[in-house]
């Protein structure tokens, strides 16, 4: 385990610093709590040992403090294990009301310091699983999961912090809505199953043009999103509107270059792709009106045949 030893004696530290390191642990020590509340940020420790009486910060309001820092960040409960020698009730009373779990003398028999440090590493150990489990459902809570691109809900999300930090600086932005052509043609004709496997090939091909896009500095922190159905979108914050363009004419010729064929796909034969693009220089106003010209453009590349991209 990694552990936050807080004792203001060094002789103490030390010895039960040694005592843990002997027996497989990672130590890292602090003089007092107001240094403890450091090393635990920068460490993330499985277990705090912490001592009572100590100058600066006491261990009671330190435990408290991290308690506070646990509650707004996204780390999980930390157990802390208070470090006296004198376990009376109203030490064990204060104690739980600060935030400890439980009490451990600095003179503990080595037997016990190793049957407490299992049970602790138990508890680790089911931590890191839990917060393992969490990431994944985390990351499956932002996906689409037919496509895998991100989702409608976590787009929105992400969209309205990229779209206020673009309206706090002045900063461009631009917006891509991509509509599969035909698409009920294509179910009807090939069935929902082509249909799903046609959807996640396109998706594949719109995050590898955006991800190129990225690497190559054309643009920066742009996504791709599944809008809903056969709907995709495009975010792209601090962008030109050369960058812009480029992009919505890269993702159509990619999904024509896939050369799906869709019989119903009246002159192009395989499955095309139409975009309409709004693009602002400096953002401000209200999102929703760029969402409304970008699907003005959209309208309009039906209108002018499809498989084609119109911006502003």
């Amino acid at each position: 385990m990694r552990i936050l030893l807080v004792d203001d004696s060094r002789a103490v530290a030390a010895v039960i610093g040694a005592r843990l390191e002997v027996i497989g642990h990672k130590v890292t020590v602090a003089e007092n709590g107001e240094v403890a509340l450091a090393r635990f940020r920068e460490a993330l420790p499985d277990l705090v040992l912490m001592d009572i009486e100590m100058p600066v910060m006491n261990g009671f309001e330190a435990a408290q403090r991290i308690r506070a820092l646990e509650a707004t960040q996204d780390w999980a409960w930390t157990p802390i294990i208070f470090l006296t020698a004198s376990d009376t009730p109203e030490n064990l009373v204060t104690a739980i009301e600060a935030g400890g779990d439980d009490f451990i003398a600095k003179t503990v028999p080595e037997a016990v310091l190793q049957a407490k440090m299992k049970a602790m590493s138990r508890i680790a150990s089911l931590r890191a699983e839990l917060a393992h489990a969490n990431g994944k459902l985390e990351a499956l809570a932002r996906q689409d999961g037919l496509t895998g691109l991100c989702n409608r809900r976590y787009m929105d999300l992400r969209l309205d912090h990229q779209w206020a930090e673009a309206c706090r600086v002045g900063a461009s932005f631009g917006l891509l809505m991509l509509d599969v052509d035909n698409f009920k043609k294509y179910n009807d004709g090939y069935g929902h199953l082509a249909g799903d496997d046609c959807l996640r090939a396109i998706a594949a091909t719109l995050a590898e043009v955006v991800a190129k896009a990225n690497a190559a500095g054309l643009v920066r922190d742009a996504f791709a999103a599944r809008y809903g159905g056969e709907e995709f979108a495009v975010l792209i914050p601090r962008c030109s509107a050369a960058a812009h363009a480029g992009l919505g004419a890269s993702l159509v010729a990619a999904v024509h270059a896939l050369g799906i064929p869709h019989q119903s796909n009246a002159g192009w034969g395989c499955v095309t792709l139409s975009v309409g693009g709004a693009h602002v220089l400096r953002a401000d106003g209200k999102l929703v009106q760029l969402f409304r010209r970008a699907d003005a453009h959209l309208y309009l590349a039906k209108e002018k045949g499809r498989n084609r991209a119109e911006m502003d």
